[in-house]
C-alpha cells in the first residue's frame, strides 16, 4: 500500500501542476477574447450554426495541433487561434462574403505552410518593420478601446461596474483580471435578469462544410492583413515567450504544422491557428511545473481540453449569445487594453520609425476603403509607403 501511495504521489506531483496549468491557460484564453469570434460571427450576419461550426474547428484543430506539437518537441507548446486576427474580421467580415472569406483564409494558411516549409520565416519578419506591425495591429484594435468606455453613454452602471472590477483585479493579479470580469458580469446580469437563456441547449456540434470563393478584394482585405497580423502579433511574441523561458524548439515544424492545420479546418471556418503568447506563457513557466523537462504535459493537457471545448461548440455558441451586446464589446474592449498598449508602445519606441508607425496606426485606424479593399491593406501601405519615404529608403532602392 506505501509503495502505490509513493507512486501515486510521485506522479500526482508531475502530472497535476502541468495539467492545471493546462486548464488555466484554456480558461483564460475562452474567457478574454474568445468573445471577438462571436462579434464577428454576428457581423458576418452567421447562422448559429455556422457559428457553431467555426467554434468546432478553431477548437479542435487547436487541440490537436498543440498535442502534435508537445508530444513532438516535448516542449509545452501552446497554440491558439489568432486573437487579433479575430479582431480584425470583426470589421472586415461586414463587407466580404463569408465564402469568400474561407478563400481567404486558406490562401493565409497556405501561406504559413510555405513558409515553414522554405524556412524564410526570419527573414520575412526583416522586411516588415517591427513598428509599422505594431502600428497596424493598434490601429486595428483601437475601435475595440473605445467602444469600451463609449458603451458608457448606452449602459452606464453595467459598463462602469465591468471596468472598476478590471481595475481592483488586475492591480493584483493581471492573469484573472479578463476571467473576473467575466464572472462578475454574469452574476450582475443574472440579478437583472438580462440574460436571454431561451436559445440555450445542450449539443454537439456539427462542423459545416463550406466550399471558398476567392477574388482580389478578399486576398487583399482579409489574406494579406490576416497574414502579417499573425506572423507579427502571435508567431513572434510566442516564440519569444518560449526562449525566455530557455525552449529551444525553432519556427519550423510550427509553422508547418499550424498551417496545415488552419487548412484543413478554414473551410470549417477556422480563421488561423498559431502559437499563443499570453497564454502559453501560463504553461512554460515555473508555474506549470519547477522541472522544464515535464512541462511539455501542460501542452498535452491544453490540448484535450480544446478538443472537449470544441465538441460542444454549439452550446458555447449558445451560451455567449445569450449576453446583452454591449456586455460583449465591453469585455472585448477590456480584454484588448494590453494589446493595445503593447503595440502601441512598440509602434511609438522606435524614434527612427516613429512618424511612419503612427500613420499606419491612423490609416488602420481610419479604417478606409478605396476600391471596396478594406482599411487594413490600405493602413499597412500608407505606413510602408511612409516609412521607404521618410528614412531614404525609397531613393536608395530606385537607385539599386
Amino acid at each position: 500500500m506505501s509503495v502505490r501511495l509513493t507512486v501515486f504521489h510521485r506522479y500526482s506531483k508531475d502530472l497535476l501542476p502541468p495539467i492545471l496549468a493546462g486548464l488555466i491557460s484554456v480558461i483564460v484564453n475562452y474567457g478574454s477574447t474568445f468573445i471577438l469570434i462571436f462579434q464577428a460571427a454576428h457581423i458576418a450576419g452567421l447562422s448559429p450554426e455556422l457559428t457553431a461550426s467555426w467554434v468546432w474547428s478553431i477548437s479542435i484543430g487547436v487541440g490537436i495541433t498543440g498535442i502534435l506539437l508537445s508530444w513532438y518537441t516535448r516542449e509545452p507548446i501552446i497554440t491558439a487561434w489568432s486573437t487579433p486576427a479575430a479582431a480584425f474580421l470583426v470589421t472586415a467580415l461586414a463587407t466580404i462574403p463569408y465564402a469568400e472569406a474561407i478563400g481567404a483564409y486558406l490562401l493565409s494558411a497556405l501561406a504559413f505552410i510555405i513558409l515553414g516549409v522554405t524556412g524564410y520565416f526570419e527573414k520575412l519578419i526583416r522586411l516588415i518593420p517591427v513598428s509599422i506591425a505594431s502600428g497596424l495591429l493598434a490601429g486595428i484594435l483601437l475601435q475595440f478601446g473605445i467602444t469600451a468606455f463609449t458603451n458608457t453613454i448606452i449602459d452606464p452602471l453595467l459598463t462602469l461596474s465591468l471596468f472598476l472590477i478590471y481595475l481592483v483585479v488586475k492591480h493584483f493579479s493581471a492573469r484573472y483580471a479578463i476571467v473576473s470580469v467575466l464572472v462578475f458580469g454574469f452574476i450582475f446580469l443574472v440579478f437583472q435578469t438580462r440574460i436571454d437563456f431561451s436559445g440555450f441547449e445542450l449539443k454537439l456540434a456539427s462542423p459545416i462544410l463550406t466550399a471558398p470563393d476567392f477574388s482580389i478584394n478578399s486576398t487583399l482585405s482579409i489574406a494579406v492583413p490576416l497574414f502579417l497580423i499573425t506572423l507579427t502579433g502571435q508567431y513572434m511574441p510566442g516564440l519569444l515567450v518560449l526562449k525566455n523561458d530557455g525552449f529551444t524548439t525553432n519556427a519550423k515544424p510550427i509553422l508547418i504544422v499550424t498551417g496545415l492545420g488552419s487548412f484543413i479546418m478554414a473551410p470549417f471556418g477556422a480563421h488561423a491557428f498559431n502559437l499563443a503568447a499570453i497564454t502559453a506563457a501560463i504553461c512554460t513557466g515555473k508555474e506549470s511545473h519547477e522541472d522544464p523537462s515535464k512541462r511539455w504535459i501542460a501542452g498535452i493537457a491544453a490540448g484535450i481540453f480544446y478538443i472537449l471545448v470544441g465538441i460542444f461548440g454549439v452550446t458555447l455558441a449558445a451560451i455567449f449569445t445569450a449576453f446583452p451586446i454591449t456586455f460583449i464589446s465591453t469585455l472585448a474592449g477590456l480584454a484588448l487594453l494590453g494589446t493595445i498598449t503593447g503595440s502601441l508602445t512598440t509602434a511609438m519606441s522606435d524614434g527612427e520609425n516613429r512618424e511612419a508607425a503612427l500613420i499606419t496606426f491612423l490609416a488602420s485606424a481610419a479604417n478606409i476603403t478605396i476600391f471596396g479593399i478594406g482599411g487594413a491593406f490600405w493602413g499597412l501601405v500608407l505606413g510602408l509607403i511612409a516609412y521607404f519615404v521618410l528614412n531614404g529608403k525609397f531613393k536608395r532602392f530606385i537607385s539599386g
